[in-house]
């Protein structure tokens, strides 16, 4: 069950790659050309027709998976456009959009398996249905008779492939460790845990793919195999249960200035590369020593990385998913001695009772999921003053004995990981002067800024769009509010001087 040489996750095609910086600035690119009837294979592409497909998709699973959607023009999705005359609308005419590599950029992938054992199906679903696409050889669970998951039936074996790509090699030079990264691969298996009657087939099928690709192996691409138990018959992809089989147990990778653990079961982004420019850009609008909220924190990467690039005074994450707590914790074990502050973790909903979360730091980053905010989150952030001198009027005491009475509170203390540092705490009272609102979904975020503008309680002041999945419209949104209005432009002085009488 070898990654195809057709769709490889992180090595790039033979001809010249591109990457693509494009601003409104920029004229919009010509219309693109008509679809080609028989593409030939990107090996036997020739050196005069490199420059007109540089950035088109050229991929054979174009129109029946559901992955990708625009073929053509990959460096600007078309929802760029609307994007661009979106923010210039609110004021902001300098939007820029950052395409980052069109090619041999993805890291993470899950692929469903479906099919018969000895014709096994493993890819994409057809959009629309649960058809699979597919995309890999598989000889591994041709040779074992691995059973692919029949969902009509809630039987077989092996239900999905999640592979990570990591490009953390320090024995490397940092330009050589992209393209010999090691592949992390977890096998969701139908069964409720690894005193199922199938386990010894799991087994097998890991032993394969690490004697194939393991450390021991020609290729030696594997990083590590993983289990997870799955037997809901829902489109959730992972249970609950997971298990180590071979390879090393941590898997890092360096994204923002440090160095971060990611376990199998940790939300990671599939372009690592445009996730670390993102970060890069992220830190630009965090002042020194400011004290940060990191609202749907995950493992705490962005949290974590503005407590060691802007030494920050503290930095609260604060995550549902309580997986993310390990990777956390070891994270924060390789942060910089520098990093001083106060960092905490904590296993809570940010949606509920959100002021208590917010209390007390002067930026606030949320990355939410593609439906965007929770109501109760946008309701507290378009009343904050209110909020705020409410806030100043009551006494500690008071806050205290009210914190105490509320179970999730409670719960998340319970749950959660603080690490002091040497800086001293901000107990104050105040609220955020500066919200970062980070977007995988365009749709929900025109609903929220538009809600969060319209108390007046904020204004848009940067918006920075990155393509982090090239040849579809989805596109990752960076904006920046401040509290308050707009400052108005200031009128530039006029160069002529006024004669003396």
């Amino acid at each position: 069950m070898l990654p195809s040489p057709c769709l490889p996750l992180h090595r790039p095609p033979s001809f010249p790659l591109i990457t693509c910086r494009v601003s409104p600035s920029v004229p919009r690119p010509s219309p693109p050309p008509p679809p080609l009837p028989s593409p030939p294979p990107l090996a036997n592409l020739s050196a005069t027709t490199v420059p007109a497909l540089t950035c088109a998709l050229q991929c054979i699973h174009f129109q029946s998976c559901s992955g990708c959607t625009q073929e053509f023009n990959l460096h600007r999705p078309v929802i760029v456009d609307e994007a661009a005359e979106f923010f210039k609308s609110l004021g902001v005419s300098d939007f820029t959009f950052d395409s980052s590599r069109l090619w041999g950029w993805r890291c993470r992938a899950k692929l469903a398996v479906r099919g018969p054992s000895n014709n096994p199906l493993i890819g994409l679903y057809e959009e629309g249905t649960h058809n699979v696409v597919d995309i890999p050889h598989c000889k591994g669970i041709t040779e074992l008779n691995v059973e692919p998951y029949d969902e009509d039936q809630g039987t077989g074996d092996l239900r999905y492939v999640q592979m990570a790509v990591t490009t953390y090699n320090t024995s490397l030079p940092a330009s050589e460790r992209y393209i010999n990264g090691k592949v992390q691969v977890a096998l969701v298996w139908n069964s409720r845990n690894e005193n199922s009657p199938n386990f010894d087939k799991l087994n097998a099928l890991a032993d394969y793919l690490w004697r194939n690709g393991g450390r021991r192996s020609d290729v030696n691409f594997i990083h590590s195999v993983w289990a997870n138990f799955q037997t809901s018959t829902n489109n959730i992809i992972f249970g609950n249960r997971w298990r180590h089989l071979l390879g090393d147990r941590d898997f890092w990778e360096h994204l923002g200035g440090i160095d971060i653990a990611l376990a199998p079961s940790s939300f990671g982004q599939a372009n690592t590369r445009a996730f670390d420019t993102l970060l890069r850009k992220v830190q630009k609008y965090v002042p020194l020593g400011a004290s940060v909220a990191d609202l749907y924190a995950g493992a705490g990467v962005i949290g974590l990385s503005l407590a060691a690039a802007r030494k920050c005074r503290s930095v609260k994450c604060v995550e549902v998913n309580k997986e993310s707590k390990l990777s956390f914790e070891k994270t924060v074990e390789r942060l910089p001695n520098s990093v001083d502050g106060s960092i905490s973790w904590h296993h809570a909903d940010a949606s509920v009772e959100p002021l208590s979360w917010i209390m007390g730091s002067e930026v606030v980053v949320v990355d939410p999921p593609r439906k965007g905010l929770d109501s109760s989150l946008v309701d507290m952030l378009q009343t904050l003053s209110s909020l705020e001198h409410k806030a100043k009027s009551s006494s500690e005491s008071n806050s205290k004995v009210k914190d105490e009475k509320r179970p999730w509170i409670l719960r998340a203390r319970e749950a959660s990981v603080e690490i002091r540092g040497k800086a001293a705490l901000n107990d104050s009272q105040s609220l955020p002067q500066t919200l970062i609102y980070i977007s995988c979904g365009w749709e929900s975020f025109k609903k929220d800024c538009k809600l969060l503008l319209s108390s007046k309680e904020w204004h848009l002041e940067k918006a920075h769009g990155f393509n982090f999945f090239p040849g579809t419209q989805s596109i990752e949104i960076l904006a920046i509010f401040k509290r308050g209005r707009r400052a108005p432009l200031k009128k530039k002085k006029s160069g002529k001087k006024k004669k003396r009488s």
